[in-house]
């Protein structure tokens, strides 16, 4: 663990020496045998940040190797499809989650490495950081900041950041 690392502790997560309110999964914290797709659970583990993905219709680019989210961008969820765990595009016949939200929860949003890039089926997909519904209210197994917060540890993730999950 370094100081460039996200670490996500039971009451909030530690990043550059300071510590940011958080919310995880409904299901808690899960080991990574016993994490299922839809199970609600955060994986315990360390976990790189593969990527940022934003809206650019509602705000400027946040790091300069962030990627923009268009239209049509969806991540399948599909255990049974070859594209599981992967970001596609619309139009697609699988079941999968809009990027591109009419909420703001993924405005901004760092992609970890999660069962990926090579997906176990149904070991959970999408375990994103990104902005929460409000303080306290879980997610379907991110890890969640104010979206202050979130754009605030955005600008200052390097490529050796880690999501550690304790």
């Amino acid at each position: 663990m370094n100081r460039h690392d996200l670490v996500v502790t039971p009451t909030c997560v530690r990043f550059l020496n300071r510590r940011f309110p958080r919310t995880i999964g409904r299901g808690g914290i899960t080991s990574a045998i016993d994490k299922r797709e839809g199970d609600g659970a955060t994986p315990r583990g360390t976990h790189r940040i593969l990527g940022m993905l934003y809206r650019p219709d509602r705000m400027a680019r946040p790091a300069d190797w962030a990627v923009p989210i268009r239209p049509r961008d969806l991540w399948s969820d599909d255990v049974k499809d070859q594209d599981y765990n992967l970001m596609v595009r619309a139009p697609y016949p699988h079941s999968h989650e809009a990027l591109r939200r009419a909420d703001p929860l993924y405005d901004l949003v760092l992609i970890t490495d999660w069962n990926w890039p090579r997906a176990e089926r149904g070991k959970g997909s999408a375990i994103f950081i990104h902005q929460w519904r409000r303080p306290g209210y879980p997610t379907a197994g991110c890890v969640a900041f104010d979206p202050q917060d979130l754009r605030w540890i955005a600008r200052r993730i390097t490529y050796e950041s880690k999501l550690i999950v304790l």
